[in-house]
């Protein structure tokens, strides 16, 4: 037997409804903030997300699936979505549309260990605005993503933000943060010894209890930052208040991607264990022009398929399945009726199945039983003489024969659930 790669799973058909309702919840939300869906390539250049993310994150140095294709050309499956959805942005010209304001679903790629919600191909839903540098789009995307979550009646998580300060600022916080890492260095692990020079920023966002506990009296950034940066996440906080969303600061959150400037945030559970981000991002002002695109602001987020989908579950967020109706046909000439009929309950938009084995009833209606069927419609000789089907409950047992004639109309009295 040929089992799948380890960290690529199977989504079956009870998770993906689950993952439909998601997926059908955040596109209403979307739509209704301005915002409209962009589907962007699995495959990109490697040049791309090594410009953007950063040479020196985990992503780039060692999760990354990379290869030469026969051009000689290195390409790498995609490890997170916003980097894409700049260059498609530059490459189309985006700027010269009235709404900047993009959203996005499908599978990432990293080589990293498998995890509770966290796998090799794992999914994700994202947003990005351009064009706009004023903190109020901070904070009203983060009403937007937190709508999302009470739409799905989720209320066990909670906001983080901070502040990463600009192009202006940052390096001096980098020094003050360098100097007080070097007179630690040798207790830091050995990724965190190689990033002091190279990004120590990276060293706060290590996730070795070690090396959290080495760094807990690091510098904090939210002290070194200018006057400019203070006032945009002032104004960040103020738009929070009056979109009544509560939030708290964590300085240490640095975010594991170069690209980020100011606003950056997590939204976080407790029911996730140590990796508890359900959905983070910021603000990423520098990144369209590093691309080679004018110099444009932009803020963005992604949410973790996996993880959200967890919460869903141990909220009881469980979708029940459409029900169904099956029909039985007993005999040539009424499975042939049968057949007419399950065709006209599916062009009004009943989800109707029908046996493909002519079993007796009893098998038939284990079958019905299985497929959590909530009514059965069964067509006998009798039934057929008389223009009628037998109707019965599968959750009470009460049957009835009801007209052919007028079925489709008769079933929705019953509030049968029709398909989306």
């Amino acid at each position: 037997m040929i089992s799948s790669i380890r960290g690529f799973n199977d989504i079956l058909s009870e998770e993906t409804i689950l993952w439909q309702h998601i997926e059908e919840c955040a596109r209403n939300v979307f739509k209704t903030y301005g915002f409209s869906e962009i589907r962007i390539p699995i495959l990109e250049r490697t040049e791309l997300f090594s410009r953007s993310i950063g040479n020196t994150t985990d992503i780039v140095e060692k999760e990354m699936y990379t290869f030469l294709d026969r051009n000689n050309e290195s390409l790498t499956l995609r490890p997170e979505g916003t980097a894409s959805v700049v260059r498609a942005y530059i490459e189309h010209k985006l700027y010269n549309s009235p709404t900047a304001k993009f959203y996005y679903l499908g599978p990432m790629f990293r080589y990293e260990r498998p995890q509770k919600g966290r796998y090799r191909q794992f999914y994700q839903i994202g947003a990005e605005v351009f064009g706009i540098d004023e903190p109020r789009v901070d904070a009203e995307t983060l009403d937007m993503l937190l709508f999302l979550f009470n739409e799905l009646k989720l209320d066990n998580v909670k906001l983080e933000i901070n502040s990463l300060g600009c192009k202006e600022c940052r390096p001096l916080y980098k020094q003050k943060l360098k100097i007080f890492l070097s007179n630690k260095k040798e207790e830091l692990c050995e990724n965190c010894q190689r990033r002091i020079d190279a990004n120590p920023l990276r060293v706060i966002d290590c996730k070795s209890q070690k090396c959290i506990e080495i760094t807990k009296d690091a510098p904090s950034i939210l002290d070194s930052i200018c006057g400019n940066c203070k006032t945009h996440f002032d104004d960040v906080k103020k738009y929070l208040a009056l979109f009544d969303r509560k939030y708290s600061i964590n300085p240490r959150m640095v975010r594991g991607l170069d690209y980020y400037t100011r606003t950056t945030f997590e939204i976080t559970s407790n029911k996730l264990g140590a990796q508890n981000a359900v959905a983070a991002g910021g603000r990423y002002d520098g990144l369209v022009k590093e691309l080679g695109g004018h110099d444009t602001s932009g803020f963005g987020f992604a949410i973790g398929m996996e993880r959200l989908a967890l919460l869903l579950k141990e909220a009881g967020g469980i979708i029940e399945p459409e029900p169904t109706i099956f029909l039985i046909g007993i005999g040539e000439k009424a499975e042939i009726e049968a057949i007419r009929i399950l065709k006209e309950l599916r062009e009004s938009g009943f989800i109707a199945e029908m046996g493909y084995q002519n079993k007796g009833i009893k098998n038939q209606m284990k079958i019905a039983d299985k497929l959590g069927a909530r009514i059965a419609l069964i067509l006998g000789d009798d039934e057929l003489a008389n223009n009628e089907i037998t109707l019965k409950d599968m959750k009470t047992g009460e049957q009835d024969r009801v007209k052919i004639e007028g079925l489709a109309t008769g079933l929705k009295t019953l509030n049968i659930k029709k398909q989306a």
